[in-house]
């Protein structure tokens, strides 16, 4: 008894002859592809594949790239390698002043003399402390001068205040003493008109 799914055409089948009738791909392509250990329908699609996994391995290299540029920016001073270059490049300036002061004898007297102050190394652990403390630093002038400025601000404002008052008691007191006579001859005519009504209905 025969099966019947050895003699009907699959859908993989049905694809392939499509792809041959139109003309994707040779029925040669296809029998190497399939004799093949790597089957590959089309050198087309071998190629894309091989575009597609360099391009991968370009991304990744890239991404290796950024990666140590970012660690680079963000590594510690104090770190070996860092410290390693500095000290060469000391030891070859160290070198270079040393012929130069070797040649040069006044030069070497003079900086024997001592100095008034010295300016003390930070070590390169500390050196961002360092520069956090500059920075508070300069915010707590910012601060003060902004609060001294302030307080000269209010002082200003409590003179002119004071000024003020002393100017509107000088402008008021005019007027008193002028208000004052006003009412008592206002009081004296008054008690006048009044003695003389007496004296009419008398």
């Amino acid at each position: 008894m025969w099966e019947p799914s050895l003699f009907s055409v699959t859908p993989a089948a049905s694809l392939l002859s499509r792809c041959v009738s139109v003309g994707a791909v040779s029925q040669d392509e296809i029998d190497a592809a399939f004799s093949s250990p790597n089957p590959v329908f089309s050198t087309r699609l071998q190629e894309t594949e091989e575009m597609i996994r360099n391009q991968k391995q370009l991304d990744e290299l890239q991404l290796e790239l950024e990666l140590l540029k970012m660690e680079e920016r963000s590594a510690d001073v104090s770190h070996d390698f860092h410290l390693d270059q500095k000290n060469k490049r000391l030891q070859l300036f160290a070198c270079h002043l040393l012929d130069l002061l070797r040649e040069q004898r006044i030069l070497r007297q003079r900086l024997m003399r001592p100095l008034a102050r010295t300016n003390l190394p930070v070590p390169a652990h500390m050196q961002s402390f360092m520069v956090r403390s500059v920075e508070l630093m300069m915010d707590f002038v910012a601060c003060l001068e902004e609060k001294l400025r302030s307080a000269q601000i209010q002082t200003t404002t409590a003179d002119s205040l004071t000024l003020l008052v002393s100017y509107i008691n000088r402008l008021f007191s005019p007027a008193g003493n002028v208000t004052l006579p006003y009412v008592d001859l206002s009081s004296r005519r008054g008690g006048c008109v009044y003695a003389d009504s007496a004296e009419e209905e008398e």
